[in-house]
């Protein structure tokens, strides 16, 4: 038995085997022959190797031979005979190898798992089957346990296990609900490749008790089914409610909103994972994320692109499908799940493996004795398959010796083979992922020749057409075939007759004197053997009288002529369509013998009429249009195109010119312009037209020039305005005499393709430039300036001659010259060619670099000796690459660059290059043959340039007066840095920029804390590097110091669910909470602090916007609770307030902030109540004067305080901020008030540096 192997299923039969050969040797497909023939065993039908059986079900192993004598079959089951009598249960089917295991009638399944192989046998040779793995199916139930609610909170993600039982094959597994309804999913919701169903975040609609896990298992037809999973989502409004029933209106109270989060992957885990897969198979790659919102799966191949039309994402994207992968598949897949808070990537590291997969399998050999052959058997697989021989079922190293047999790795070669060499070869490639097998027999025969066309055969062709006479033969040795025309008629040859492999005679134009007897004859040394068949040629099928085209009156009557010329011999039938289609049943449609009438026309007779005459061996067509006008009041004059002239006559023939004359048809209302005069060459081609001349259309004659050896025909076409009319009947046929050749081959051209040769070519003279028969060319070649003779050689009718050893791109005389049997045509002209070029010999010398700048150099060479270029010169190429860069003297991977200069230019620009790095460079030199040798490696070194920008700027650590700064250096300094820069300055909340700072770092360090910054300030970096050239590229960030502890926020009292935006400022002594640290925020569009001022039948709305300016805002409400639409509300311009009319007394209502143009872009909702209605209004305290004097002394104050501080400014007195400022005076830092982001208070920018300067 074979470890490993597999033998494919082959569903060829006996007939397709037989033409599988790759000797000389053909088997027709005759099944007489067939039937004759001794044939060695060959396998037609069998079971796939993994047969995954019903264990309810007979099993049936299928084993299907044929072969002459008829084979005999025999099994193997786990490497031993199998006896087939000694079990009841199994019985062989008659004439058959299958086997029939009676599992129905009390046999097990399970007795009956195992390795079957079948073997087919006669008198030459044994063909065997694959190794069949037979396995019952399996789909045992699951497992009991106790699943536990699942008790989530909204927002966070969650994994419902499928893990079905393990079954054979595995089950297919999907989720239902009670109502058997399939579960929707979607990105957020969806099913993993191992079954388990993932949420990417929990809603709400997610609660349900009824999450059911079904396997299918397809070979039994069974489905089971889980115990269903209750997942309970719990959200934050219910979560608040139950809170706040359980604490006093006193506790500050609420649960956090569902927060979102950064995606996280659920599946695979960890950064990396590999995959292995196989050849040919379909490679599935799977990531699942969590987060909220819903991540976004992306997927790419690092380093390369995904196959183009073999890629397809399932399951959202979270599934990438490759079908029909290979070896180049392999490679790194990232997987990139992404929302708006970020992103998180894993890479699946692929290889592609392979089981066996054949480059050649090995076919059968039918052989003559004393013949030889081969078997060839080469697959390939990763790793490498390795190749074994059997013959006749048995490992070939113990097989019966074979004198004319030798195996060599993959092959056999088979030497001076007999009769009894005739065997079953099997190969076999194994790996370690799968073998194949391959049956492939030698079958010598010995048979005389048999001609296997009927004899007497009659074919029938038409004239001028091509004409094909079977011989179809079988023979060993295979025959030699000849054809004779006639009983005792001498063997045919020559360039009139074709002589196919498979014995067919094919005449390529058949003439009347083509037809009579033809005799084959075939022999070989065992016999000869000869059959005749018949040939009759046809005259063609012709219409003579073609339909016209026709303008006619509506309700008149129209008839089209279809009058044909055909073989006496053959039935014609002609048939009528209109607009290519059956003409319409109508009893106004008269068919005729020869034509076809229409009566009583009306407009949808409108369109085009064809007449289509077939026989039994060709078929002719011809169409006209019918135009249908309405019938005007008078009659009017019909233009038509006019009708096509005949009797047209030939006179004063000459050799070089004849006279054409003929009679004119009716002009139709329409003078005549001018006649058309076309021609046939019926000798060189047959059926096409060419344009001859014309004459104007008040003439009837014309002399026309004539070419030798052409057989002519003439036809007239008459053009008018309305268009030209049909061609007139051929004229009768003028056959001019044979002349030497008037005019010499074209565009001659010399030109070498090798070192040592010289390619002359031409484009042939038509044929009836030939002037005559026997067309052949003189070809002559001399070389130039050196006193040679003129060679010649005289070819027949082709385009090119090749002359071989000569020297090396040399300059040449060439000329062709035309001739035929009767003469030379004129003297050609000579043209220059060059015999063929050869690698060029020297590089090109003194190479100098001269550097520009960092970027840029120029090279400078000397041109080499044309003799040494051997060839035409094309340029010179020069080859650059880095070496390594100066900064970090670490070499990389080498890439050359090409810069091609046309020409025999000596100097060139290098642009691109990197600054502060090595180079090296080379020249050479180009010819058509290609490229010289290199000069020796020239290096150079560019100077330093500015360094590109940082490679990060990452700000850590916010504090209320400070921030950390870390950055990482230039991923391309391009030279020595020599410092850092840092600028920054605060914006405030109008997006304002205040007073830039700035700071320079010494080059070794990393990072920087700016302390005695504003608290709850955002600022703005700018940071860049240096080196001597100057300053590079600057990154910038945005960052937020802290807030203050005393500006501490807590909801507003009364705020509707949800909301957390409308905040309010407390003293320190109320705090009940920790203080709240707020991280660097990114800067995007939001909608904060809505707050509402509500009266009885108003309220005043306001909020605060950061984003875009120039938005476009609107206002949403209505009554809290209440499931109406939202009301809206435009807000004219881009204020932010708005009054919101029209309400009703003592009502909560609900209220939003939006922007057009922003899908889904709002605020948070807000509640109030309006006020009660009162009788009489309550008095406004605004109007109070107490009021009014308390506001007007609390001014006066104010402005008394303003004037003693600037009296002591101006005094020269200080006060505690202007001595922060002449303690650390800087003259670059400027006030900024921290309140509304006015400038106003200075405050004192310091920094601690990460390592001592």
């Amino acid at each position: 038995m074979m470890k490993k192997m597999s033998i494919p299923t082959s569903k060829a039969s006996l007939v397709l085997f037989l033409c599988q050969i790759i000797s000389a040797l053909d088997v027709p497909l005759d099944s007489k022959l067939l039937e004759e023939l001794s044939q060695p065993p060959t396998i037609t039908q069998q079971s796939p190797k993994d047969y995954i059986v019903d264990p309810r079900e007979n099993i049936v192993i299928q084993c299907e031979a044929k072969g002459k004598p008829p084979p005999s079959f025999s099994w193997t089951r786990n490497g031993t005979h199998f006896d087939i009598d000694k079990d009841a249960q199994v019985t062989m089917k008659p004439n058959s190898g299958t086997l029939v295991v009676n599992i129905m009638n009390g046999g097990k399944a399970e007795a009956y798992e195992g390795v079957y192989q079948c073997t087919a046998r006669n008198e030459r040779g044994a063909a065997i089957s694959n190794n069949i793995v037979i396995r019952p199916s399996r789909s045992p139930l699951w497992t009991k346990e106790k699943l536990e609610p699942n008790h989530v909170r909204e927002g966070d993600s969650l994994v419902l296990h499928c893990r079905p039982p393990v079954g054979l094959p595995p089950p297919i597994i999907f989720w239902m609900d009670n109502a058997f309804q399939r579960l929707p999913q979607s990105e957020r919701v969806s099913q993993g490749l191992n079954g388990d169903l993932y949420f990417s975040n929990v809603q709400p609609e997610d609660t349900r008790e009824d999450y059911i896990c079904y396997a299918r298992f397809n070979h039994t037809q069974t489905i089971q089914q889980k115990q269903p999973i209750s997942v309970k989502v719990f959200s934050m409004d219910s979560l608040n409610d139950t809170i706040a029933a359980n604490l006093s209106d006193t506790d500050i109270y609420g649960a956090k909103p569902v927060t979102e989060r950064q995606p996280v992957l659920l599946t695979p885990t960890g950064s990396t994972s590999t995959k292995v897969e196989l050849r040919g198979n379909v490679l599935l790659l799977e990531c699942i994320a969590a987060g909220l919102p819903t991540p976004v799966i992306r997927w790419i191949k690092e380093g390369g692109e995904l196959p183009a039309n073999r890629t397809f994402f399932e399951n959202f994207k979270k599934t990438l499908k490759i079908i029909d992968v290979s070896e180049a598949d392999s490679g790194n897949y990232k997987c990139i799940a992404r929302n708006t808070l970020g992103s998180v990537h894993h890479v699946i590291s692929v290889t592609v493996k392979a089981a066996p997969y054949w480059i050649t399998a090995p076919r059968n050999l039918v052989l003559s004795p004393g013949e030889d052959g081969t078997l060839i058997c080469r697959a390939n697989g990763n790793p490498k398959p390795s190749i074994s021989w059997l013959a006749n079922g048995v490992p070939i190293a113990i097989a019966p010796e074979d004198p004319s047999r030798k195996v060599d790795g993959d092959t056999i070669i088979f030497s001076q083979v007999q009769e009894r060499s005739s065997a079953v070869y099997q190969c076999n490639a194994s790996n370690e992922y799968g073998y194949l097998l391959a049956n492939a027999f030698v079958n010598v025969l010995a048979e005389p020749p048999r001609i296997l066309t009927p004899a007497n055969k009659l074919y029938q062709v038409i004239a001028d057409s091509p004409a094909l006479l079977d011989c179809a033969y079988f023979g060993s040795p295979k025959p030699e075939i000849e054809w004779f025309k006639g009983v005792k008629g001498s063997i045919l040859r020559g360039n009139e007759y074709v002589f196919h492999d498979n014995g067919t005679l094919e005449i390529p134009v058949a003439q009347k004197n083509s037809a009579g007897t033809y005799t084959c004859v075939a022999r070989n040394e065992l016999g000869k053997i000869q059959n005749e068949v018949q040939l009759e040629i046809k005259d063609p099928t012709m219409i003579i009288k073609q339909p016209e085209y026709k303008v006619i009156q509506r309700y008149g009557q129209v008839s089209f002529e279809c009058i044909i010329k055909h073989d006496s011999t053959l039935l014609p039938t002609v048939t009528w369509l209109k607009d290519n289609d059956e003409l319409p049943d109508d009893e106004r449609f008269l068919v005729g013998k020869d034509n076809l009438t229409i009566m009583n026309v009306t407009d949808k007779d409108d369109g085009t009429y064809t007449c289509i005459v077939n026989t039994t061996l060709d078929s002719v067509s011809a169409s006209a249009v019918l135009t249908v006008v309405a019938a005007p009041p008078t009659p009017a004059i019909i233009y038509a195109r006019p009708n096509p002239p005949f009797d047209l006559e030939l006179t004063g023939q000459l050799e070089r010119s004849i006279d054409l004359s003929w009679i004119p048809g009716d002009e139709n209302n329409s003078p005549i312009i001018n006649f058309v005069i076309e021609y046939e060459d019926a000798l060189h081609e047959p059926g096409v037209w060419h344009y001859q001349t014309e004459v104007p259309g008040t003439q009837t004659t014309a002399q026309l020039k004539l070419s030798p050896y052409v057989n002519y025909s003439f036809r007239v076409i008459a053009v008018n305005r309305i268009g030209r009319s049909q061609p007139s009947e051929p004229s009768e046929q003028y056959l001019t005499k044979s002349a030497s050749p008037d005019e010499n081959p074209a565009n001659v051209q010399g030109i070498g393709s090798e070192p040592d040769n010289l390619v002359i070519t031409w484009e042939p003279l038509k044929g009836f430039q030939s002037n005559g028969p026997g067309l052949q060319y003189k070809v002559s070649w001399r070389q130039k300036d050196v006193d040679d003779e003129w060679t010649s050689v005289i070819v027949a009718n082709v385009s090119k001659y090749i002359v071989s050893g000569t020297p090396t791109f040399v300059p040449y005389e060439v000329k062709v010259q035309a001739l035929n049997d009767l003469g030379y045509a004129p003297e050609p002209s000579e043209v220059i060619g060059h015999s063929g070029e050869d690698l060029p010999m020297v590089a090109p010398g003194n190479v100098q670099v001269h550097v520009i700048n960092s970027t840029l150099a120029k090279v400078h060479w000397d041109p080499v000796p044309l003799k040494t270029v051997r060839g035409h010169l094309q340029g010179y190429k020069v080859y650059y690459w880095k070496v390594q860069s100066l900064s970090r003297r670490s070499r990389r991977h080498i890439e050359k660059k090409i810069l091609t200069f046309r020409g025999n230019k000596t100097f060139g620009m290098l642009p691109g290059l990197e600054p502060y790095s090595s180079y090296k460079l080379n020249v050479r030199v180009v010819n058509g043959k290609g490229e010289g040798p290199a000069s020796p490696d020239k290096v150079f070194n560019t100077p330093e340039g500015v360094p590109s920008s940082p490679s990060f700027l990452k700000i850590t650590n916010p504090t209320l007066d400070s921030l950390t700064l870390e950055w990482g250096s230039p991923t391309h300094p391009n030279g020595v840095l020599t410092s850092y820069t840092l600028k920054f300055q605060p914006i405030n909340n109008t997006h304002e920029l205040g007073p830039l700072v700035e700071i320079k770092i010494p080059a070794n360090e990393s990072s920087l804390i700016l302390k005695n910054l504003n608290y709850s300030t955002r600022y703005k970096f700018y940071f860049n590097a240096q080196t001597s050239v100057g300053s590079g590229s600057q990154i910038t960030e945005e960052a937020v110091t802290i807030m203050d502890e005393a500006g501490i926020l807590r909801p507003a009292v009364g705020a509707g669910k949800g909301y957390s935006e409308i905040l309010f400022a407390t003293s320190p002594v109320m705090h009940t909470v920790r203080p709240t640290f707020y991280k660097v925020q990114p800067l995007y569009p939001r909608i904060r602090n809505v707050t509402t001022a509500a009266a009885e039948t108003y309220a005043n709305i306001s909020w605060e916007y950061e984003g875009p300016d120039h938005a476009n805002f609107y206002v949403e409400y209505g009554v809290a609770g209440s499931k109406e639409d939202w009301k809206k509300e435009i807000v004219n311009g881009s204020r932010s307030f708005f009054v919101l009319k029209g309400l009703t007394p003592g009502t909560a209502y609900k209220v939003r902030v939006g922007a057009e143009g922003l899908s889904g872009f709002r605020s948070s909702e807000d509640v109030f109540e309006t006020g009660p209605a009162m009788a009489s209004r309550q008095v406004d305290i605004a109007t109070q004067g107490w009021f009014i004097g308390l506001m007007c002394a609390v001014a006066l104050l104010i402005l008394i305080l303003l004037i003693v501080c600037f009296i002591r400014r101006n005094k020269g007195g200080k006060y505690p901020v202007k001595e922060k400022e002449d303690a650390h005076a800087d003259p670059e830092i400027q006030p900024m008030k921290e309140d509304d982001g006015t400038f106003g208070e200075y405050r004192l920018f310091s920094f601690v540096s990460s390592a001592p300067f």
